[in-house]
């Protein structure tokens, strides 16, 4: 506390400033026990999700290493919640962004990247429906994207294989959920979509404490990572489950996966709102089934701490009306 009469200065001097240091609630009224849930409140990031931290990361270094000059425009692949962090971090420091994105994406990501300023393409799908994204989709979503890199000579953020992306949470959201715990976290578990957020994170973890173990999601018939074959390209998991192991992915920080249905993700998704108040998309949810699952399965200690992510607002899923979409 500053002392008395002397004003101490809160003012942030931009949006970028408001990226990171989310809090970690314990979801103790959804799971009173045994062992805590411990949740990263990813969506207040301003771009509403845990992608804002990683579009900070991979921009400023391509300024720095001379990759995107001040104002050059900035093109990106996305399932939504990349583009709008993108979105939020071109419109502060004065790039041009255009970001291609799936059809099949909610629609309410498009909005929120064009109200910041952004372009959004939205590519037909290929072989999913509304809501439901696959790997071929990915695939056309990305393959716009490289021809209008090739015609604009825009610089391509390259989520999936830019290293900066891991880089963000071994750097921020490792150290940020070890000092929240009070450098105690017995478990960490998240969903993966292009693993930047399970191998940074991860392997920070696990440098501080080799006993630390961690898990990831996979939808139920889209796990590949456990070396399941694809049967169910389709699901809820926009942004994640994609039916294909990422690059960024390290298999030497994973110690297991956990696999989670559409209808599990749906029901702790309504769960976490009822009990704890908060709106989150399926992926919080299937993060918060797993850990439950985790809990009971008997492979953590009684008393044990999961750590995983609440990634985005429930504001970027819910359903429209068709003729918009």
């Amino acid at each position: 506390m500053a002392p008395t009469g002397e004003v101490k200065n809160e003012i942030l001097s931009s949006a970028l400033e408001l990226i990171g240091n989310t809090p970690l609630l314990a979801l103790d009224r959804l799971w009173t026990g045994p062992g805590r849930i411990l949740a990263k409140c990813e969506f207040m990031n301003p771009g509403a999700s845990i992608k804002d931290r990683s579009s900070l990361y991979m921009i400023q270094n391509a300024r720095k290493t001379g990759e995107l000059q001040p104002g050059g425009p900035v093109l990106e692949v996305t399932s939504g919640n990349q583009g709008c962090g993108i979105a939020v971090v071109c419109a502060v420091l004065g790039h041009p962004a255009t970001l291609t994105m799936s059809k099949g994406n909610s629609v309410q990501r498009a909005i929120h990247m064009e109200a910041l300023g952004a372009n959004c393409v939205r590519v037909p799908q290929v072989e999913g429906t509304y809501g439901n994204v696959t790997l071929a989709d990915v695939k056309e979503a990305e393959a716009e994207g490289l021809r209008l890199v090739a015609e604009t000579g825009a610089f391509y953020v390259n989520q999936f294989n830019n290293e900066m992306n891991s880089a963000s949470h071994y750097f921020h959201t490792g150290p940020e959920i070890w000092r929240q715990t009070g450098h105690r976290v017995d478990a960490f578990v998240t969903t993966v979509g292009t693993a930047g957020t399970f191998a940074g994170t991860s392997k920070f973890l696990k440098e501080k404490s080799p006993k630390t173990l961690c898990y990831v999601v996979e939808p139920e018939g889209s796990e590949p990572i456990k070396g399941q074959p694809i049967t169910k390209p389709l699901h809820l998991l926009q942004g994640s489950g994609y039916g294909c192991v990422p690059n960024l992915f390290e298999f030497d920080t994973m110690d297991g996966t956990v696999t989670v249905t559409d209808e599990e993700s749906t029901y702790y998704k309504k769960l976490v709102g009822e009990k704890e108040g908060l709106y989150v998309g399926y992926t919080s949810g299937a993060n918060v089934a797993a850990a439950v699952k985790l809990l009971k399965s008997g492979k953590l200690p009684e008393d044990a701490w999961v750590v995983t992510v609440l990634y985005d607002s429930g504001l970027k899923y819910t359903p429209v009306p068709e003729e918009l979409t």
